[in-house]
């Protein structure tokens, strides 16, 4: 990995203290074996764990480790596609449907906070900005959408209004969503992974799956042992690398970088970003922030398909944040990091079967923090026998990435294309 993605970030420096969990030493058996400690594999695990099943997860580094421990924390409504894409393949009551779920998962992640007493600071609002002023008639369309679908409660600001909530001029306005909202995201996956233990399942950090028989039953060889499974639960994600060759052309690992601010103290935090909603903009490479609990500022995006990274990420991200933000030019930077998404052909999540009894799901194309969980969840229902909403979004057909050796270059072509696009819209 690149040395900004194994960089300590804000979040695992202000983590809950837990519990490591031990390598895999040896061969086991279990129901379930799950590849991958992040939202999807931990949401799976504790469902099924819950319901009486005996869970094994592999993690090839630490609990949270991936996207799910290192993303800008924000929760996003509905697909990263928008509903169009889905409508065109499903039809428009399996497209609202989808959307329903989607809005599930956020029901999802507040219940387990409060059921599994997960402290991670989540707050809600969230500001869709716009940098040019044509572009107000896509957030209308937006706002028509949610309207239509039955999702209320968003309102379209002007530049004026909006610069009474952001401390920048560069906005010509904003579709503000009362649904969505930020939190802190390792503490959450943290949170998962005791709850999954509690349920009594078992996790295995540091230990790689080196290889996958699909059986039946399943085999997942680590370097040090085994697990013998009658149900497999794939959720590697990004991180999967080709451990599973059906699946390597069916995501790109995108990296997304971060950097956190010192701390401001509160005044001149809420004077940054007066109601502390999180917000992004609607380009196709998009700029995230939001603030902290403790008063800093934490600033995504220059999200790149390219293995290269910036000499300095600090340096590299800080034009991003003072393009919007003049005032902090001068402001330290205290954490910078970066991580890996997975991304979609369509920006749609994949999830379906690759035997009977071999679920998978990734690509979330930046919108995991919630829809991630239900997605897990999901494929404990089918595990167990109820199939119907797993099917439903399994049904989405996904084309692999073109260009088999040669996709990255070809990708790191079209970013440069869409960058250009973004800077002459």
């Amino acid at each position: 990995m690149a040395k900004s993605i194994d960089a300590p970030s804000y979040y695992t420096a202000t983590a809950t203290p837990s519990p490591r969990h031990p390598g895999l030493a040896g061969e086991a058996s279990a129901d379930v074996c799950v590849i991958g400690a992040g939202y999807t594999g931990l949401s799976a695990a504790l469902e099924l764990a819950e319901a009486g099943y005996r869970v094994v997860v592999l993690e090839q580094e630490t609990v949270g480790y991936g996207a799910s421990g290192r993303n800008g924390g924000q929760v996003c409504t509905g697909f990263s596609s928008g509903q169009g894409k889905i409508e065109a393949q499903l039809g428009r009551d399996d497209a609202r449907r989808c959307f329903a779920l989607a809005e599930e998962s956020k029901t999802l992640l507040k219940q387990r906070l409060v059921r599994h007493s997960i402290d991670c600071d989540l707050a809600w609002g969230y500001l869709h900005t716009i940098v040019k002023p044509h572009q107000m008639d896509e957030l209308k369309a937006w706002k028509d959408e949610y309207d239509e679908l039955g999702y209320d409660g968003t309102t379209i600001l002007g530049k004026a209004e909006l610069e009474e909530k952001l401390a920048t001029r560069i906005y010509h306005g904003a579709l503000r969503d009362p649904g969505a909202g930020h939190f802190h995201p390792l503490n959450y996956c943290l949170g998962l992974a005791r709850a999954a233990v509690a349920a009594g399942a078992i996790i295995h950090e540091q230990s790689r799956a080196l290889s996958v028989e699909m059986g039946p039953p399943a085999v997942v060889r680590t370097g040090a042992g085994s697990i013998t499974a009658k149900f497999l639960v794939i959720a590697g994600n990004a991180y999967l690398g080709r451990t599973v060759p059906k699946l390597a052309g069916r995501v790109m690992p995108v990296a997304s970088y971060i950097i956190a601010t010192e701390p401001f103290g509160e005044n001149r935090a809420r004077a940054l970003i007066r109601d502390g909603e999180a917000v992004a903009n609607t380009k196709f490479i998009v700029d995230y922030y939001r603030l902290t609990k403790d008063t800093r500022l934490l600033f995504g995006g220059r999200a790149s398909y390219s293995t290269l990274e910036p000499p300095s990420l600090a340096t590299y991200m800080r034009p991003r944040m003072t393009a919007v933000f003049p005032q902090l030019r001068d402001v330290k930077i205290d954490y910078a990091w970066g991580g890996y998404i997975a991304i979609t052909s369509n920006r749609i999540p994949d999830m379906g079967r690759l035997a009977p009894h071999v679920y998978y799901a990734h690509g979330y194309s930046g919108q995991g923090v919630a829809l991630a969980g239900l997605y897990g969840k999901l494929m404990a229902e089918a595990v167990r026998g109820v199939a119907e909403r797993f099917d439903l979004l399994a049904k989405i057909r996904h084309l692999p990435f073109p260009g088999g050796p040669l996709r990255t270059p070809v990708l790191v072509a079209a970013m440069l294309y869409y960058r250009l696009r973004d800077a002459l819209s």
